[in-house]
């Protein structure tokens, strides 16, 4: 337990000092004017009471009191108004400042991250949590730290003025504080617990909030009975929840009536009021302001240490939580190590895949064994196999989204890892099977720049066999994220637009991962021409199920269980009548008979 306090304290101090190095002005100023706002109404409590109740007993003259309130109320204008011009006008440019530091610097982390980061849950999952949570957990941080810096000064201001009337009553105050510490850190104690084990729970439902505003699931709950299905889970979660939480719930009652109402019950409004009510009414040694004074201050104080040493522990280790897990999510570091070579090639070089074998991370199983092959400038190469016979994972080697576990991939007779990364991906344009489209132009979406070229976008679109009219042309808005008249498309519209990327972008090689998954057979002919142009340009290496998109490739890979079985052209192959054979006419004679 006291490994995690000191690790809850660190993150607490690492959130502070992120903040005050972006926006150091609204560190100073929310904690200067929380202070400032609060200030009043402390005193008032204790020292204005005193005061005004002690002229009224002597019958001393009206005018001072009036005196007194005038300027306590000039002093809360005062303070009002320069706190509200900095909550009201500074505080949310500073709050825009902080957001926009905060997912800036989650944004630069994610693109520097190996790819293969993605494949690891933990990585991922801090990443959404930082990419959810933090913005709200650096307020509530800071919150936390206004928080016990006004209690800390309330405690001090009011304890000094209670001495100069009373010492003995700090002594109720200082046993009071003795038995509620102990306490509140247990209670601290019990919602840390309690909060780890909803955590199972809490995921579940972030899973089931999805499932139900999300798009993607839209159909199946309309159509299918998983909606009744995805309820019946979340009912039973909910029930769970309930299940683990009521022990944690009970503990904590207990806690907080031994915490607050003992203590405060017979130490101060108890203890306090006969010891000051004596003094006051027998004795006479002290006023009775003294006695209002000391019985709120001492309440006070109470209160305050009840919040620091319960509420602000409970703060601290929740946040402290959520800050842990973006911390390692920035002292993530890359493994893949890059070069220092930055060429970019006008003209499509060798590529040579040598003994190339491959394992994902964290796994023993090899996905792509002993891969040999080599692939000529200019030339048309095809991939085909089953799914999961590792023609993907072929390709994100080449791209180096993942190194080669044994082996080596050199273009030119040079190995890929001497390449600095983004130089190197300059020599590749690529279209994935799981493509985006994002919220900009449709010029800005081909050229994936915010400055496209409109003629070489529209030539671009035109090998993409992408033929429909826009309002805007190229300056039409993709989308509605951003704008309301954004343009909708087809599965197959949103394809093409992809695939016109590799036509747009001047480099030596096109990766293109199934790229007529979404066409229609005349869509499916007109791409197969435009790739057959753009190779007298570069090497293009697609990836597809379709094997009528095969026969236009000059070489053809057929892979099963992360291996090269097959290789030759279409006509070769066929005549080899080997498994890409078998599929081929496997995939005629299916579409013989749909067209039938």
């Amino acid at each position: 337990m006291n490994d995690k306090k000191t690790n809850s304290f660190k993150n607490y101090i690492y959130m502070l000092r992120f903040i005050f190095k972006h926006t150091p002005f609204m560190v100073f100023g929310y904690l200067f004017f929380d202070v400032l706002a609060n200030l009043p109404w402390t005193l008032s409590n204790v020292v204005l009471l005193k005061y005004i109740i002690d002229v009224a007993v002597e019958g001393k003259d009206f005018y001072r009191v009036a005196v007194a309130l005038a300027l306590f109320v000039a002093f809360v204008v005062i303070t009002n108004l320069c706190t509200t011009l900095f909550y009201e006008v500074s505080m949310p440019k500073q709050k825009e400042k902080l957001y926009f530091a905060i997912y800036k610097t989650i944004y630069e982390k994610a693109a520097k991250m190996d790819y293969e980061a993605y494949d690891n849950p933990e990585y991922y999952n801090d990443l959404v949590l930082a990419m959810n949570a933090m913005n709200e957990r650096a307020y509530a941080v800071l919150s936390n730290t206004q928080d016990i810096l006004t209690n800390i000064i309330g405690v001090l201001t009011i304890g000094a003025v209670i001495v100069t009337i009373d010492p003995i009553c700090l002594v109720f105050v200082a046993v009071c504080v003795a038995i509620m510490t102990p306490i509140g850190r247990l209670i601290a104690k019990v919602n840390v617990e309690r909060t780890e084990a909803m955590t199972p729970y809490d995921r579940k439902n972030l899973y089931f909030s999805r499932v139900f505003y999300l798009q993607d699931y839209a159909k199946e709950l309309r159509l299918s009975g998983a909606g009744e299905m995805i309820e019946a889970r979340y009912n039973k979660n909910i029930f769970d929840r309930l299940k683990i939480i009521s022990p944690y719930l009970t503990k904590q009652w207990k806690l907080y009536f031994c915490q607050e109402s003992l203590p405060m019950t017979i130490l101060i409004y108890l203890g306090i009021t006969l010891l000051m009510g004596y003094k006051a009414i027998v004795t006479k040694d002290v006023s009775m302001g003294d006695f209002a004074a000391t019985f709120n201050g001492a309440a006070s104080i109470s209160t305050s240490v009840f919040a620091i040493t319960s509420q602000f522990a409970i703060n601290i280790r929740e946040n402290g939580l959520y800050v842990e897990k973006f911390r390692r999510f920035m002292n993530a570091k890359e493994k893949m190590i890059s070069g220092t070579n930055t060429t970019v090639f006008e003209e499509p070089p060798v590529i040579k895949f040598e003994n190339v074998s491959f394992k994902y991370p964290g796994t023993d199983k090899y996905v792509l064994k002993n891969i040999n092959l080599e692939i000529a400038p200019y030339k048309k190469i095809a991939l085909v196999g089953y799914n999961g016979a590792g023609k993907t994972t072929l390709t994100n080697l080449l791209l180096r989204l993942y190194d080669v576990t044994d082996g080596a991939i050199t273009l030119n007779g040079v190995n890929i890892k001497e390449w600095d990364i983004s130089a190197y991906h300059r020599n590749f344009a690529a279209v994935f099977q799981d493509f985006s489209l994002f919220g900009a132009t449709l010029g800005e979406n081909v050229s994936m720049d915010d400055s496209p070229d409109a003629t070489k976008a529209k030539d671009a679109l035109n090998a993409a066999s992408f033929n429909r009219e826009l309002p805007d042309g190229t300056d039409s808005i993709i989308l509605r994220e951003f704008d309301d008249n954004g343009v909708s498309l087809s599965g197959g519209e949103a394809q093409k637009i992809a695939i016109s990327r590799a036509f747009y972008k001047e480099c030596p090689f096109a990766i293109l991962d199934e790229p007529s998954a979404n066409l229609d057979p005349v869509a499916e002919y007109s791409l197969n021409q435009s790739m057959a142009k753009a190779a007298n340009s570069k090497t293009v290496m697609f990836i597809s199920h379709r094997l009528s998109t095969t026969v236009m490739a000059d070489e053809i890979y057929m892979l099963e269980n992360g291996e090269i079985i097959e290789r030759g052209s279409h006509e070769e192959l066929m005549a080899l009548d080997g498994k890409y054979a078998y599929m081929f006419r496997l995939q005629a004679e299916k579409y013989v008979e749909n067209k039938d």
